[in-house]
């Protein structure tokens, strides 16, 4: 069965999502292929930054958001060489609304955008609905095939563009033969979660601070969500078999050891509640195809370094439906119409991996030495001398190189 729409889009996270919902608040007809039945998926990027809650305003958004439970996020301090911890990045210190980054379930964000696309008539959301082939026509991308998971069926939907939100291994551009540059990357992340509850149920305060800690050559990124820290142990890249073969107890033991006031529940973990991220960092050449449009983690998959992924997603989401809305609404697609939007967002994306690839480098040096990052004493001097500075790295973090706001017709 053959069916048409004015945009597909491929994928429900973060920059489909948005993209979605934008578009339809301009009256385009989209729709959103998912292929999960849902948004439940642990340790996703959870970070709301200061940019997309003034984002979540801008749309009529805000009032919804802050009935999800998050935790607020203040500061970034890391180590020293000098045995003390700096603070690196003041987001109380940025002159904007929301002074702080958000924690809050990837989910939770994804149900909200959701419930407020289905609010526009033109929005359509097909869960459990996986993109499996292109349509070719006239020398242009002209849809995509897709398999109804729900019902078992296949069709064929029919659009002027397809843009591709599905991720880093994303289908559509796969499919498209749009190829990618890759950098290296010297780490993998082991993501898990320590109750932060003592044996008798009393809270363990840990702060409103993301602090990285390291023992033995060992470093952790810890972010404090309530009841629960949810931690990355960072590894050298393709010894997650390595470390499990040495033994759950030596895990458990380099955890009490990076975290002491956390020894007690982190007695309780095993492997099967520890995830291993494969970290990439690429960009793709060139974002698009005659008739589809990579965003995101399709176009650029970026390192959990400074947590920026989704921030950098959900920006590109926006940029894309300002400058695709009225070209859709009044069927003037063309590739010049694409192209400015990685005209727009390439500036913001080679910022952002320029400064990832500049804390992977020291990383690796750390790897190699076995020893655990820290900032050298002159440097940690100087930020708590002048702790204005502070406000740039949380501006890069927070806001982005290139903030994105919401355009006139998507505002309530």
């Amino acid at each position: 069965m053959s069916e048409r729409t004015g945009c597909i889009i491929a994928g429900g996270g973060p920059a489909g999502m948005i993209a979605g919902l934008l578009l339809a608040r301009a009256g385009v007809e989209v729709t959103v292929l998912e292929k999960h039945g849902d948004f439940l998926r642990d340790f996703r990027g959870d970070t709301i930054h200061p940019s997309t809650q003034l984002l979540l305003d801008e749309l009529g958004l805000m009032e919804r958001f802050q009935r999800i439970p998050f935790s607020r996020l203040e500061s970034v301090q890391v180590p020293a060489a000098d045995g003390t911890v700096v603070t690196v990045g003041d987001f109380r210190r940025l002159r904007h609304p929301y002074p702080f980054i958000a924690i809050a379930p990837q989910w939770d964000f994804l149900d909200l955008l959701a419930e407020a696309g289905r609010e526009e008539p033109t929005f359509h959301l097909r869960m459990r609905t996986e993109v499996t082939g292109l349509i070719h026509r006239g020398g242009r991308i002209a849809g995509v095939r897709f398999a109804d998971h729900a019902t078992g069926k296949r069709g064929e939907l029919i659009a002027p563009l397809t843009i591709a939100a599905d991720g880093r291994d994303s289908a559509v551009r796969r499919l498209a033969r749009i190829p990618m540059r890759d950098y290296p990357v010297p780490f993998d992340a082991l993501w898990f979660r320590i109750p932060a509850v003592a044996a008798d149920g009393t809270p363990i305060d840990v702060g409103r601070n993301l602090i990285p800690r390291g023992a033995g050559g060992r470093l952790f990124i810890l972010i404090p969500r309530g009841d629960y820290v949810q931690a990355a142990m960072l590894v050298p890249k393709g010894t997650d078999a390595q470390m499990r073969a040495a033994g759950i107890e030596a895990f458990r033991a380099d955890v009490a050891a990076a975290v002491p006031e956390l020894a007690e529940p982190s007695r309780g973990l095993e492997f099967a509640d520890v995830h291993v991220l494969d970290v990439k960092l690429n960009r793709a050449r060139r974002w698009w195809a005659r008739g589809a449009l990579c965003i995101g983690d399709a176009a650029h998959a970026m390192s959990p370094a400074g947590g920026v992924g989704v921030n950098l997603a959900v920006q590109d989401g926006v940029a894309a439906a300002a400058l695709l809305a009225a070209p859709l609404r009044e069927g003037r697609m063309s590739d010049a119409v694409v192209a400015a939007v990685q005209r727009r967002r390439t500036m913001p994306t080679i910022v952002t991996q320029t400064a990832q690839r500049v804390i992977h480098a020291g990383m690796r040096r750390a790897f190699a030495a076995g020893w655990t990052p820290r900032i050298p004493r002159e440097l940690a001097r100087v930020v708590r001398a002048v702790p204005w500075l502070t406000a740039v790295p949380a501006t890069l973090v927070g806001i982005g190189a290139r903030p994105e706001h919401a355009p006139q017709f998507a505002r309530r």
